[in-house]
């Protein structure tokens, strides 16, 4: 059984976030997910709009995956690797080159992946308004994400599309 690992945070699930895990399980038999608990990306200076919890529950309702474990910091990759017997961890085109996951070589294969076109969690959070353009990271203020949650909000033409594919993974 092969048996593959992925990284992320997860946060605003969307098409994107589905391609990786796809094609990630595609390449294996098992799918490991790693999502970042809110301490560590406090760490990385990055706040997720979801908590972990709901994360982790997202991931684990995709099909693809077959187990969510927390990341915790940088260096536990190597750990996890042998913990959970991996052969292959999968990462976006965009972590290519980066150390935490090039130091896992002698341990297991690693590959990028492109990441899917015209897609990403800071890409939503811009064209719904809710990105600080001071920061490429950035956060909703309650009363945003109120509006983003509340049904009676239209959420532009793809959101028919988006409910449809989403119900469709489940």
């Amino acid at each position: 059984m092969k048996r593959v690992l992925t990284y992320g945070t997860f946060d605003l699930l969307h098409f994107g976030h589905i391609e990786i895990l796809r094609r990630a399980k595609a390449r294996g038999d098992y799918l490991v997910v790693a999502v970042s608990t809110d301490e560590f990306n406090a760490i990385k200076g990055k706040k997720a709009y979801h908590d972990y919890e709901t994360r982790k529950k997202m991931l684990e309702a995709v099909r693809y995956v077959d187990l969510v474990i927390p990341e915790n910091n940088w260096k536990q990759k190597r750990d996890d690797v042998k913990r959970y017997n991996i052969d292959e961890v999968i990462m976006g085109s965009d972590w290519e080159g980066n150390e935490n996951f090039e130091c896992l070589r002698d341990l297991c294969e690693v590959t990028y992946l492109p990441r899917t076109a015209g897609i990403s969690t800071t890409k939503i959070k811009k064209d719904l308004g809710l990105a600080d353009p001071k920061k490429t990271k950035s956060t909703a203020s309650d009363k945003q994400r109120k509006a983003i949650a509340s049904p009676s909000i239209s959420r532009g033409r793809h959101s028919l599309r988006f409910a449809t594919f989403f119900k469709s993974l489940f």
